[in-house]
């Protein structure tokens, strides 16, 4: 079945149109600079996903300020999903770009109530370069945050 993408302008994407109220959703919260609704596509029961109210396509567009209240309106989901659903674990997801599976490029992230034998999963190959490499890689990003 083919996968839901939808790369349109801001302003004109689903999540905006959400926002402005021009579609409907299962609007579980909202405050100035975030709203969490309902994922259209559950994949587990109580499958959230919170959203800036501002269009910004991905993490990186995002302002400290939106960042900080999408985490928090996150963590508030999460803890009224571990109080609602009961799951034995919860998941929070976020994609940036299409190699990394985002689907809507208008930045979200996704709260999954996990439940043993949901069928879901997370992975990927581990590796371990060695103490050098790790030294390298964390002197990159050291520079490049500076």
């Amino acid at each position: 079945m083919p996968m839901f993408i939808d790369n349109s302008p801001p302003g004109e994407c689903i999540f905006c149109k959400l926002v402005k109220g021009e579609i409907p959703s299962a609007k579980v919260y909202e405050d100035e600079l975030s709203i969490a609704f309902m994922d259209i596509g559950q994949a587990s029961l109580g499958h959230v996903l919170v959203a800036s109210k501002r269009h910004a396509v991905d993490l990186l567009e995002l302002t400290p300020e939106e960042a900080a209240a999408v985490m928090q309106t996150a963590q508030r989901v999460a803890a009224a999903a571990a109080k609602a659903f009961a799951p034995d674990g919860i998941n929070l997801f976020q994609a940036n770009g299409a190699p990394a599976g985002q689907t809507v490029f208008h930045f979200h992230l996704h709260v999954l109530p996990r439940f043993a034998g949901d069928g879901l999963s997370v992975t990927w190959k581990r590796e371990e370069p060695g103490p050098a490499v790790l030294a390298e890689l964390a002197q990159k990003l050291q520079l490049a945050m500076q």
